[in-house]
């Protein structure tokens, strides 16, 4: 049995939201908040992390976030609330 996908989002310092995906969301965060997570935020600080979803698998979970990286700031941040509390 394969290990879930989770899609996350985080809001940044500057007010906008970072998607991405990974199989352990905590680990992730905190790679983010150590500065070694991903070069977008390393540049835009997390301020705190909004929210993830369940995906059966990575491809799912990529084409989430595809998905999400095209829609507005604003649908983001309604898409974000309706995320499991991170």
């Amino acid at each position: 049995m394969t290990k879930p996908w989770f899609l996350y989002m985080i809001e940044c310092v500057d007010g906008s939201i970072y998607t991405g995906i990974t199989v352990d969301v905590d680990a992730r965060y905190a790679a983010h908040c150590q500065g070694t997570g991903a070069r977008y935020t390393r540049s835009h600080p997390p301020l705190r992390l909004l929210g993830h979803e369940t995906h059966p698998d990575r491809s799912s979970a990529s084409k989430a976030e595809y998905r999400i990286k095209q829609l507005s700031a604003a649908e983001k941040q309604r898409y974000a609330a309706t995320l499991q509390a991170g």
